[in-house]
C-alpha cells in the first residue's frame, strides 16, 4: 500500500471533513435538550418539596403534574440518545469517508448506511422533542386549569 502525498491528502480531509457541520449543529441541539431536561428535572423537584403541605385536591393535581414532568424527562432522554448516536454515527462516517478516499476503495453502501443511520437518529430525536413540547404545554394547561385560569 502507497502512502498518499500531503497534496493528494488535503482533497481527502477536505471530503471527510464535511460531516462536521452536522455533528456541530446536533451539538447545538444537545444543548438546547440538555437545557430543557435540567428545567424538566427541577419542576418535580419543587413540586414533590410541595407535596407535604397542600391539600388532598392540590396533591391530586400535583401528582398529575409529576407523571406529566416524568413522561417528558424521558422523552428528552430519548431525545439526547438520539441526537447523540446521531453525532457518532456522523463521526464515524467521516473516519469511513477518510479511510474510503485514502484507499480508494467502493464502500458506497457502508457511506450510505451511515449517512441514513444518522439522519434517521436524527429525525428520531427531533420527533421526541417535539413530542416534549407537546407534554411541556400539556403541563402547563394542567397548571393553569388548577389555579383557576381559564384557557381557550
Amino acid at each position: 500500500m502507497q502512502v498518499a502525498s500531503v497534496t493528494q491528502l488535503i482533497p481527502i480531509l477536505q471530503t471527510a471533513i464535511r460531516p462536521v457541520t452536522l455533528i456541530s449543529g446536533v451539538g447545538l441541539l444537545l444543548l438546547t435538550m440538555t437545557n430543557q431536561l435540567g428545567r424538566a428535572i427541577d419542576r418535580p423537584r419543587m413540586l414533590v418539596g410541595s407535596l407535604s403541605t397542600t391539600t388532598e385536591t392540590s396533591n391530586t393535581k400535583i401528582v398529575a403534574q409529576l407523571q406529566i414532568l416524568w413522561r417528558r424527562a424521558r422523552l428528552i432522554r430519548l431525545a439526547i440518545t438520539l441526537a447523540s448516536v446521531s453525532a457518532l454515527v456522523a463521526a464515524v462516517l467521516i473516519i469511513a469517508l477518510f479511510f474510503t478516499a485514502l484507499w480508494q476503495i467502493e464502500t458506497a453502501w457502508v457511506i450510505v448506511t451511515l449517512f441514513i443511520a444518522c439522519m434517521v437518529c436524527l429525525i428520531g430525536s427531533l420527533i421526541s422533542f417535539i413530542h416534549d413540547i407537546n407534554q411541556s404545554l400539556a403541563a402547563l394547561r394542567l397548571e393553569l386549569v388548577a389555579n383557576g385560569i381559564s384557557i381557550a
